[in-house]
């Protein structure tokens, strides 16, 4: 699993910080009242910390792990005024966040996987209406953009409609897509699609899969499949497991990555509709209670606005001037 360089633009952190507005509104307000007119992180700072933090869809676990290591630091530091506890916040929580381990640059094939010779296979997994055919596309033109050739495959064959959409970003995208009629086997898909793109020689494969959380165990056995049949094209195939959340669903993304987890092995987190929302604290909640690392965060509808994760640039953003440099 691959973990990106973070190349932050000055765009690209305005961009950042302009999607998680709402949440940084809502969660600076709450900060500020919770330390206004003191001298110190007292218990009743504390207590306004932790109605911030979970009234911003922290989550109460991760919300009280913040919280201990607030008040360690408060103990041997004493004094601490706004501008220290928003630095303090954004060390201490950025340190939480689960890491990946392999680096690469943004949006390019990891190192481990291009000395294969194989393509970078990702299996995107998530319930409909998340925006996971759309970050599929967005992660198509990013690859593309930084010169891979990428290769779609269409294995959520329980929709018409979910082909009908692959297609269309694959246009977008300028990407091939592979496909078979409704109903068919999404193995066979995505045995196709690997076995295609490896042919052309392609560095990146992406399969979409169907968006069904009612049958854990049913959905259990049609993840597995697909995997055992890229594997036997590309050993190890999928290299990365990525879950799209919807983050503007707050703590009921939180449940469907529990669930997810159970089904299939997750390995990064895509999290969604990030701008419009005040509920983008739950990015921390679970990756911290999962321990699933977050990849990518979605902050408008632009082809563009799927970015690498950067934890300190995010929990920066979200503590306010804590985030300026």
């Amino acid at each position: 699993m691959a973990i990106f360089k973070k190349l932050f633009s000055r765009e690209k952190k305005e961009k950042l910080d302009e999607g998680l507005q709402k949440t940084k509104e809502g969660l600076w307000g709450k900060l500020t009242r919770a330390v206004a007119g003191k001298s110190k992180i007292d218990d009743e700072v504390l207590d306004n910390l932790e109605e911030a933090f979970i009234t911003s869809d922290v989550g109460v676990d991760t919300t009280l792990k913040i919280l201990e290591r607030i008040e360690a630091r408060a103990a041997r530091d004493k004094y601490m005024n706004l501008s220290e506890l928003n630095s303090l916040l954004t060390e201490e929580v950025a340190d939480m966040l689960a890491k990946p381990e392999e680096e690469t640059e943004d949006f390019s094939v990891p190192a481990s996987v291009k000395a294969s010779g194989d393509p970078y296979v990702i299996m995107v997994v998530g319930v409909n209406g998340v925006g996971k055919t759309t970050t599929i596309g967005k992660l198509a033109h990013q690859f593309k953009e930084a010169g891979n050739q990428v290769v779609l495959g269409a294995a959520d064959t329980f929709r018409a409609a979910a082909v009908e959409q692959l297609d269309i970003w694959g246009e977008r995208a300028g990407v091939p897509v592979v496909k078979q009629k409704m109903g068919s086997d999404p193995a066979a898909v995505a045995y196709d699609t690997v076995s295609s793109a490896k042919a052309k020689g392609a560095d990146v494969v992406i399969i979409d899969t169907a968006g069904r959380l009612h049958n854990k165990k049913g959905l259990m056995e049609e993840l597995s499949k697909i995997k055992r049949v890229m594997q036997r094209v590309v050993p190890g195939a999928p290299h990365e497991v990525l879950l799209v959340l919807d983050g503007s669903t707050g703590q009921n993304a939180y449940e469907q990555a529990r669930q997810f987890a159970v089904a299939t092995e997750v390995t990064a987190l895509a999290v969604t509709k990030l701008d419009g929302t005040a509920k983008g604290g739950v990015v921390i909640g679970i990756s911290d209670q999962l321990g699933i690392p977050v990849k990518y965060v979605g902050l408008g509808e632009g082809m563009t606005d799927l970015q690498c994760f950067d934890s300190r640039e995010f929990v920066g953003s979200l503590f306010g001037e804590a985030g300026k440099k």
